[in-house]
């Protein structure tokens, strides 16, 4: 069965995204106190994995993202895995997914009347490989080649699994941006690209989120969206605007919850952010977001605020 992000939007006017995959492990008991982070649970826990993408499913998520953001090849193989293991543990991370998706389907997706969710193949930037808290900054000090060779074959593994769409997400600059977008188009893979940003109007690498969207307006033809996710909430809605104002491509975006990173620690701290996540869902959808969801330090419950806004949302448009 296959389903695209055109065809759910045009159905549900609004597309749910699942929410994050560390802090629902992290609830369960596990520590991700490791470089590989969620990585690491492909080969200890899989099982873990799995529910955690069914719970999204049945919190109403649309499209779920796999655990493949921090699995990349140097990362795995500087863990102790050999290339071959590495390739199949990120292979397995769509694997898991698709079991997810498919049992669920049969206990109650299908009879729901659902839409088939969308396997979002997770692409984590160069930052991330780094295991510094580099994904907030950019700034890596190395060429376009080094970053294609870390992103090509990753790339493909995921696609060859039966990822539906690649998503680069959590990207740090506009550089890197362009490279994943030459991989995805040279190879003809639909793809999705989503920006980590410092503020309401620049990515963390200090780039306009209106140049970003600038530059991919035109002659992407297999970038099926763009946007915004591990952000704060709050600069959300102006991230949007920004994005709408430059390109015409569906914009989905799901934030933090409200806390702040601690890279060295590898915690979260903090309170939440003022709003309400359905509310922060609402004005997102208001303000031209196509697809809505969460990151860092949300879990199923937020999806189910997302579903809530969005009843609200399409109630209202009718």
């Amino acid at each position: 069965m296959k389903n695209s992000i055109e065809n759910i939007i045009k159905e549900n006017k609004i597309m749910v995204i699942d929410g994050s995959m560390s802090t629902p492990l992290e609830n369960r008991g596990v520590s991700l106190n490791s470089k590989l982070w969620t990585a690491k649970i492909l080969a200890e826990q899989p099982e873990l994995i799995k529910q955690v993408h069914k719970n999204y499913f049945k919190a109403g998520a649309d499209c779920g993202i796999t655990c493949s953001y921090q699995a990349s090849i140097p990362g795995l193989m500087e863990n102790g895995y050999t290339l071959e293991e590495a390739e199949n543990l990120i292979r397995s991370a769509v694997k898991i997914f698709c079991e997810a998706r498919d049992e669920w389907w049969e206990e109650e997706g299908r009879e729901a009347g659902r839409a088939w969710p969308l396997c979002l193949g997770a692409a984590g930037p160069y930052g991330a490989y780094l295991a510094d808290g580099s994904e907030y900054r950019g700034n890596y000090g190395i060429t376009d080649e080094q970053l294609k060779e870390f992103h090509k074959r990753r790339v493909e593994l995921l696609h060859e699994a039966g990822a539906d769409i690649i998503l680069f997400e959590t990207v740090p600059s506009l550089k890197e941006a362009k490279v994943e977008a030459e991989i995805a188009e040279e190879y003809g893979y639909d793809y999705w690209i989503s920006f980590s940003c410092l503020s309401e109007n620049i990515i963390c690498e200090g780039t306009p989120i209106a140049e970003c969207a600038k530059t991919f307006a035109k002659g992407y033809p297999h970038l099926k969206m763009i946007g915004v996710n591990c952000t704060k909430p709050e600069y959300i809605t102006g991230l949007i605007h920004k994005i709408k104002e430059n390109c015409d491509i569906p914009i989905g975006v799901y934030p933090n919850s409200g806390e702040e990173y601690d890279a060295v620690k590898k915690v979260w701290f903090g309170k939440q952010s003022a709003l309400s996540f359905e509310q922060y869902a609402y004005n997102y959808m208001k303000s031209g977001a196509s697809a809505v969801g969460g990151c860092c330090t949300t879990v199923a419950k937020h999806v189910e605020e997302v579903v809530r806004a969005k009843k609200r949302f399409s109630e209202e448009q009718k």
